[in-house]
């Protein structure tokens, strides 16, 4: 008759290799995301809660990071299976322009979910009436080390204007123009409206918006395809009517390395959420996030985004594809 104590060892070795078993069974899951501070952090806890709660063999967890060149080059690495990136670096980094020049990273869209259209602000008592006025003037353009920053950088280059840049955080640029140590600053909004920030500054610095002219669009489009060009309505803060500037989508791409069936599961689950990721993140609330990245995507989307985009009824523009 077999002991008690080899009973309970056979059955300690079913247990441990059940368990292993299911651990094994599990999909890990690390999204990229930005600093935890960022709106955007919340956005990707939220996706990763929309994704747990789909599937019970999926664990996705979100990882702070640098953004979106640090997402797509942890993503080549193959440490991320998905980030958060800007339209326009991600062109750069799949064709393999500019900071990726003979270095590209094969990452594709899975979805965007947020224009960023790109503020060109000045103090109202600047006397700045134009962006070809900010020639010579101490001006910002955008967080060091942003996209917003290396946008400003290439437009205001194509248009051929060359401020007296300020370099430094959001904040240090909000400082320095409160103080009138700076004119401006290049900044995103948050749909048609001025993000907090913006709005911080306008509320004790008057502040006014300009917009690009008819030539200035036709350089941009011209010169620099991987932006958008957008209309944005203006209003009293702005003191604006409408206007038209530059801007780019904020958007969910993937690793080299992630599989058709993993992306269609995401997007699937992203797709058909309309709670959680509207509680994180308000400006996706009632967004149709297919029709955005069928309209502002200009790199080739992920075949499991494709898979999911098609069968729900969307018609894949040939160039997305």
């Amino acid at each position: 008759m077999m002991s008690r104590s080899l009973l309970t060892a056979g059955a300690i070795a079913v247990l441990t290799a059940t368990l292993a078993s299911g651990a094994q069974a599990q999909t890990r899951l690390a999204f990229g995301s930005t600093n935890s501070q960022s709106a955007h952090y919340a956005y990707f806890a939220s996706l990763t809660k929309v994704v747990n709660n789909a599937y019970d063999d999926v664990d996705a967890t979100v990882v702070e990071t640098g953004a979106t060149v640090d997402n797509l080059r942890r993503m080549a690495r193959d440490q991320l299976d998905l980030g958060l990136v800007t339209t326009s670096t991600l062109y750069h980094a799949y064709n393999g322009q500019g900071d990726f020049e003979g270095r590209p990273i094969e990452s594709k869209l899975l979805w965007a979910y947020n224009l960023a259209p790109q503020n060109v602000i000045v103090r109202r008592d600047s006397g700045i009436e134009s962006i070809a006025g900010l020639e010579g003037k101490r001006f910002g353009p955008g967080q060091r080390g942003s996209s917003t920053e290396a946008t400003s950088l290439a437009v205001l280059e194509a248009l051929g204007v060359e401020p007296d840049w300020v370099r430094g955080s959001n904040g240090e640029l909000a400082a320095a123009i409160k103080d009138d140590r700076a004119n401006g600053f290049i900044k995103s909004s948050v749909g048609e409206r001025f993000d907090a920030l913006t709005t911080d500054i306008a509320t004790f610095t008057p502040v006014q918006v300009l917009g690009i002219d008819d030539d200035q669009r036709e350089v941009i489009e011209e010169q620099l395809p991987e932006l958008s060009i957008v209309e944005m309505p203006g209003g009293d803060m702005e003191n604006s009517g409408p206007y038209t500037t530059w801007g780019f989508m904020i958007g969910v791409s993937a690793s080299p390395e992630l599989d058709e069936e993993t992306a269609y599961r995401i997007v699937k689950a992203v797709m058909e959420d309309d709670v959680e990721q509207a509680s994180a993140f308000p400006p996706v609330e009632g967004a149709d996030l297919a029709e955005l990245t069928l309209e502002y995507a200009n790199t080739p989307l992920h075949p499991g985004a494709i898979r999911y985009f098609e069968e729900a009824g969307y018609d894949v523009p040939e160039r997305l594809k």
